[in-house]
C-alpha cells in the first residue's frame, strides 16, 4: 500500500467547500471521482484543511493509500486530465506510512485579498473582496501585530466550532498593497497574510472583517488586543466574505 501526498490548487467558487456533502459538488468529491476513475478504487482522501463554499487554494495538501502502481512522475498529469478545469493537482510524491496531510503540518499561511477602489476588477471579482473607499492600512498592521504569539482566538472563531481548544499560535501576520489601475481609476491590493500552527472554523475571515473595521476608522488599533483578551465572539466584527480567502500553504517537517 503506498500513501501519496498531492499539491491542490482551486478556484472554490462553484463548490460547497471542500469537505465531501450529500449533494457531491465539493472539492474532495471531485477528486475522489478523478481517482476512481483513474484508478478503479474507491480512495478516501485526507486534507490539511476543510475549506468553506466559496474559499479556494493556492496549496492545499491532500493524501491516500492506494495499490495503484502508476509512477508517481504520472500522477499529476492522469489526474488533471480527469479533474474540472477549477482544479488542477501541482505535485505529488510518495511518503511515508505514517504521514498524515492534517496531524502531520506544522504551519499553514491564509492569504486574503482585498481590492479598495471605485471599481472591483472583473477579472479578479471572484478572488478579492471589493472595499468601495480607501482603508487605513497602517492602522490595520498595528492592529494585526497585536495577534502574533500564542493566543486564545474564542473572539475570532464561529460559535459553531467544534475545536477541543481555542488556542492557536499565529506565526507571521502582515499587510501588503499594490496599486493598480482599472481604466482610468486607480485601486489598490491588500493581501492580508497569516501564519499559525492551525486556525479555528471562521478564524481568519472573523479577523479580516475586524481588520476592515479598523482601516475604516470604525475601531482604533487597541481594540484588536481588547476584542482578543475579552474571549468573547461579540466583541469582534463580522465575518468576511469567503471568496476573498485563499489557503495558500502548508508546511510540514517531511
Amino acid at each position: 500500500m503506498r500513501n501519496i501526498c498531492m499539491i491542490v490548487s482551486y478556484d472554490g467558487s462553484a463548490y460547497n467547500g471542500f469537505q465531501s456533502q450529500p449533494n457531491s459538488n465539493t472539492i474532495q468529491d471531485k477528486i475522489e471521482e478523478a481517482l476512481c476513475t483513474l484508478t478503479g478504487e474507491t480512495i478516501k482522501i485526507t486534507a490539511s484543511g476543510r475549506t468553506d463554499a466559496g474559499v479556494h487554494a493556492r496549496g492545499q495538501v491532500i493524501n491516500f493509500h492506494t495499490e495503484s502502481r502508476i509512477p508517481i512522475d504520472r500522477w499529476c498529469m492522469a489526474l488533471n486530465s480527469r479533474l474540472p478545469d477549477d482544479i488542477i493537482v501541482t505535485d505529488a510524491r510518495e511518503v511515508s506510512e505514517t504521514f498524515h496531510a492534517r496531524r502531520s503540518a506544522i504551519r499553514k499561511t491564509y492569504r486574503y485579498s482585498i481590492r479598495c477602489g471605485r471599481y472591483k476588477d472583473v477579472f479578479r471579482r471572484h478572488l478579492e473582496y471589493h472595499h468601495y473607499g480607501s482603508l487605513d492600512v497602517e492602522a490595520m498592521r498595528l492592529a494585526l501585530s497585536y495577534l502574533v504569539g500564542e493566543h486564545d482566538f474564542t473572539s475570532f472563531c464561529s460559535v459553531h466550532t467544534t475545536a477541543k481548544t481555542n488556542v492557536r499560535t499565529i506565526y507571521n501576520a502582515s499587510i501588503s498593497t499594490n496599486e493598480q489601475y482599472i481604466g482610468n481609476m486607480k485601486s489598490t491590493q491588500l493581501f492580508i497574510d497569516i501564519t499559525g500552527n492551525g486556525f479555528l472554523y471562521n478564524m481568519v475571515r472573523i479577523i479580516v472583517g475586524t481588520l476592515i473595521e479598523v482601516g475604516e476608522g470604525k475601531r482604533v488599533p487597541d481594540d484588536m488586543r481588547r476584542i482578543l483578551e475579552s474571549r468573547d465572539r461579540t466583541q469582534a466584527g463580522p465575518t468576511a466574505m469567503a471568496h476573498g480567502l485563499m489557503l495558500w500553504e502548508v508546511l510540514y517537517e517531511e
